[in-house]
């Protein structure tokens, strides 16, 4: 298993406790959900129409501003299993540090993988990967930077999971050229990562491609109601936004004491540094907090957002210990 955030079954066997017991903070997931509300029965009993579909999609256009071709799929991470089947097998180049499941899928595929570390070195690949603000360091690249390298690759992939917050970022207005695909994680900024739920945004063939890997019903009843829902919820996204933008100043001052060093972050997250990044997590998971810390960067920890004031003040009162 490769490294995420999320593995509280870790935590609970290292620390105990339940489940419940425990403030998730080592995942980049809103704490603050999307409000649900009422499902109809219909969409756990019935598979899924066209016509159902085809409205999550319009919703996804109207909550990425874009008329690009677009697919619904079992999140973000769906589409990055199927990237190698959009290209022949060549050269792939990754920005890194990032989210670690592209260089090992690429490879199993029989991908050359190449990870660098700055935007021009990633000229010359056949498929180029760029997560935008990445992860985890929440280093972010304007739509210019990215555009001006798209005719220097073969195909340029943009993961725009973060993006929701941050929407000034976004290359999915420009998607339907060819060359560009765009990834969307729903879960991530709607705090809904169990729905499994995500879009690839691109060019007619690369969307027919994807579509026709993932099936008749790439996705549940149940995502396709919430998903028309929340991403037409305009007024939400946009208070969302505006309180995450508060609340990541909020943690900078609340662990500025502490001697944290804020590295970088995104709108669901900070990376700070510090000297010991192990005993740092130790000491908030004795509270039953979790973050994440990584074994290449050991000066490195990760927190989301908390969400409701209860967390806030769990987090102060271990911080203040």
């Amino acid at each position: 298993m490769r490294e995420h955030g999320g593995n509280l079954d870790l935590a609970q066997r290292r620390f105990g406790g339940r489940a419940e017991d425990w403030i998730d903070l080592s995942t980049g997931i809103n704490r603050l959900p999307y409000p649900v509300g009422d499902i109809a029965a219909h969409h756990w009993q019935a598979l899924p129409s066209r016509s159902e579909i085809e409205a999550l999609h319009q919703a996804a256009r109207h909550a990425y501003g874009t008329s690009a071709p677009i697919v619904a799929m079992g999140g973000a991470q769906a589409a990055i299993q199927l990237l190698p089947q959009l290209a022949p097998r060549g050269r792939a180049r990754i920005l890194a540090p990032t989210y670690n499941e592209y260089a090992p899928v690429l490879s199993a595929a029989g991908w050359e993988v190449e990870e660098v570390r700055d935007l021009v070195a990633l000229a010359g690949a056949d498929l180029a990967i760029v997560v935008n603000p990445n992860n985890p360091d929440g280093r972010r690249y304007s739509p210019k930077e990215l555009l001006a390298l798209l005719p220097r690759v073969g195909q340029l992939v943009i993961d725009e999971s973060f993006t929701d917050a941050v929407p000034e970022l976004s290359l999915a207005a420009e998607a339907g050229q060819k060359g560009l695909l765009i990834l969307r994680s729903f879960g991530k900024f709607y705090g809904l990562a169990g729905l499994r739920l995500g879009f690839a945004i691109g060019n007619a063939a690369d969307i027919g491609k994807l579509a026709a890997a993932s099936g008749p019903w790439p996705v549940s009843g149940a995502a396709i109601a919430v998903g028309c829902r929340a991403l037409r919820d305009d007024a939400w996204a946009r208070a969302t936004s505006a309180r995450l933008a508060r609340d990541c100043v909020r943690l900078d001052e609340m662990v500025q004491p502490q001697g944290w060093r804020l590295v970088g972050g995104a709108p669901l997250f900070r990376l700070y540094e510090m000297p010991d990044a192990l005993a740092a997590q130790e000491k908030l998971a004795r509270a039953r907090i979790w973050s994440r810390i990584f074994a290449q960067s050991p000066a490195w920890l990760r927190l989301g957002i908390p969400g409701a004031e209860v967390e806030w003040s769990r987090l102060a009162e271990v911080l203040a210990r």
